[in-house]
């Protein structure tokens, strides 16, 4: 990149290792559990891995090259709307790097990869305590669902897997 703008891209396999330390300070950032080792390997399984991956990664790269935010998004499915979506599972920006535009613009690129796929709507969620992001998404004119998130283990149910 030579023009002085940043910009929003596709990732390439080179990035991975670059995603995977922003996926670690993400977690940071959200007061969750580090992530475990090898992160930049499954993703690479996921986004490159086969012919038509569900999972697909953007990334927010200044001038230079540095990659400096991530988006990740996936088709899912509406049961009451009788519909797909595409979930947008991460955004994240480094710190310094937010209220530059890089957000909008990671927004912007996954809500083409909605249209791209023949979707109408993103959904995602942000943790309640983040009012920067929700300042920012409520800019952005998204609405709000209240919700509470919940995982369940099911390698250590009924004799693991």
């Amino acid at each position: 990149m030579t023009d002085g703008t940043p910009r929003v891209r596709h990732a390439r396999p080179a990035d991975l290792p670059r995603i995977a330390e922003l996926a670690a300070e993400h977690a940071v950032y959200e007061k969750a559990p580090p992530l475990a080792p090898g992160l930049a390997g499954r993703l690479d399984a996921l986004l490159f891995g086969t012919p038509a991956p569900r999972l697909r990664c953007l990334v927010a790269e200044l001038p230079g090259g540095d990659v400096v935010g991530y988006a990740t998004c996936a088709p899912e499915i509406s049961t009451w709307d009788g519909a797909e979506y595409l979930h947008m599972d991460c955004l994240f920006l480094r710190d310094g790097h937010r209220g530059l535009g890089l957000g909008a613009l990671l927004t912007d690129a996954v809500s083409a990869e909605a249209r791209a796929l023949g979707l109408t709507e993103v959904q995602w969620q942000t943790p309640v305590w983040n009012e920067g992001a929700i300042r920012f998404y409520d800019r952005l004119g998204a609405a709000a669902a209240e919700k509470r998130r919940y995982t369940l283990s099911v390698t250590d149910r009924d004799g693991g897997m």
